[in-house]
Formats: C-alpha cells, structure tokens, sequence
C-alpha cells in the first residue's frame, strides 16, 4: 500500500512540474513555426536561442533567424 501512494504522489509531482512550463511557438523568418517545450532561453552573449521541442531534444537557433516569440495559451 505504501509503495502504491508513494508512486501515486511522485506522478502527481511529475505532472505538476509539467504543467507549470510554459510553450512557446518560434516564428522564424523563413516561415517555419517551432513550438517548444518551456521558454526558450536567449543568450545575448553568443547570438543564440537554446529551447526544446515537443519531443525533449534541445536545439539552438540564430537570434537573426528568429521573426516572433509567443507564449501558447
């Protein structure tokens, strides 16, 4: 019985975890339409945009390729 609660309360914890990052979709200028998992995360320093996608691959993208950034509702 407790390994049942215990298993319940961490996917309880995991899904509340989740449910607080917010997507976002990147517009770059070439058209293409990126929706990521979380906010993306700009580095002014190297001219690059680190997010992850649906999938949980991590990728970086040119700040100059990048059109629109907008938060999914």
């Amino acid at each position: 019985m407790k390994k049942l609660l215990s298993v319940a309360l961490l996917a309880g914890v995991a899904l509340s975890v989740t449910a607080c990052s917010s997507d976002y979709v990147v517009s770059t200028k070439t058209g293409e339409m990126i929706v990521t998992h979380g906010k993306p995360e700009v580095d002014k320093d190297t001219g690059l945009t680190r997010y992850t996608d649906q999938q949980g691959i991590e990728h970086e993208i040119n700040n100059d390729q990048i059109s629109q950034m907008i938060k999914k509702d």
